[in-house]
């Protein structure tokens, strides 16, 4: 999943859920989006098509509801066009997401037949409470049989978890990632929890049953959480909630942590601490001069969210230099740091 692709995304909004979790208001999450037909599939691949360079890698990816729970010919009519350009090379993948609970062997054949490669499961937890508590639906069980299927089919698989769902604790979180890197999937999304107008969280939020994270505490949980996925070479593609018109603070969001640059103040956080024990293995206490090396790609995130970083260690050794220089050369994640 490492190597860049050019995505082209098909919304399908809450085709085959059978009904809102706690923390789900679909129509608020994804905007107001029509239905969708083959043919509109066919004619936005063949859009995308034509924008993308045409020696890239395509993929085409369903968003939104859970895929196998849309009726069988629904499904069909939606994948014969993005297998259609798969067969003649137009896109090296296509990929879906679903419930576990909407996954068995018969619905993993029929997908090989219509070429889709990759499968995302909504898992959320592990925590067969914290999943009864947010009316998921599903049982840790059905996520295990999932799982095994899709794997033993050869299908790249993906695998979402929320942080901070009613009834989440540090530990539930903790095992829910300790099973994700049991199952060693090719990819994983993080998403905190928010609290979206019109849900059943929003009715507990509101009557003082459901306390979401802060979105200071959020970032240091989620800091955790990205260490050790990255520990385990598990690739984490996306941390956070994407931006829409909707999901922002006084139209669809209520409370809880939301941020539209998440991703980059838990990255803030990683790469303080890191050259926080770089400095710490020096020994080193009195000096005015902090200058780190590190790979081009990584520099906004050494010198931090908004400079954070920066502002950070110049305060508290304060310093009268503080300097990030990059190059193409170094890897990606060293860090190479001098204090004088």
């Amino acid at each position: 999943m490492s190597k860049k692709k050019y995505i082209i995304p098909i919304f399908i909004p809450h085709r085959g859920c059978p009904h809102d979790c706690s923390f789900c208001n679909q129509k608020r999450i994804a905007g107001d989006i029509t239905e969708i037909t083959g043919v509109d599939v066919g004619a936005l691949i063949e859009k995308y098509l034509e924008i993308y360079p045409e020696d890239m890698d395509k993929e085409v990816a369903f968003y939104g509801g859970s895929f196998t729970g849309i009726p069988l010919d629904k499904q069909t009519e939606l994948l014969e066009p993005a297998w259609q350009a798969k067969k003649k090379g137009y896109i090296k993948d296509i990929r879906l997401s679903t419930r576990p609970d909407y996954i068995n062997k018969s619905i993993l054949q029929q997908l090989g037949a219509y070429g889709v490669s990759i499968i995302e499961l909504g898992v959320q937890s592990t925590n067969d409470h914290v999943l009864m508590l947010n009316q998921r639906g599903h049982t840790k069980d059905d996520v295990d049989k999932a799982v095994l299927d899709i794997k033993a089919a050869g299908y790249q698989l993906g695998l979402q978890m929320m942080l901070g769902l009613a009834g989440d604790t540090h530990e539930s979180i903790n095992r829910t990632v300790e099973d994700f890197i049991q199952w060693k999937p090719d990819f994983v999304r993080v998403y905190p929890t928010i609290v979206i107008k019109d849900t059943l969280l929003e009715e507990l939020y509101k009557s003082g049953d459901y306390i979401p994270f802060s979105l200071v505490e959020c970032v240091a949980i989620a800091k955790e959480v990205l260490k050790k996925f990255q520990n385990a070479e598990i690739p984490v593609i996306r941390m956070g909630l994407q931006s829409t018109e909707e999901i922002t603070y006084g139209k669809s969001v209520v409370a809880g942590p939301y941020h539209p640059a998440f991703r980059e103040m838990v990255e803030t956080e990683i790469y303080r601490d890191k050259i926080q024990a770089i400095i710490e293995s020096k020994g080193q206490t009195d000096f005015q001069n902090l200058i780190i090396y590190c790979n081009q790609k990584d520099s906004s995130k050494v010198a931090g969210y908004k400079q954070s970083n920066k502002s950070y260690f110049i305060e508290k050794y304060h310093l009268k230099c503080f300097k990030v220089k990059s190059s193409t050369e170094g890897k990606k994640g060293h860090l190479v740091v001098e204090v004088f």
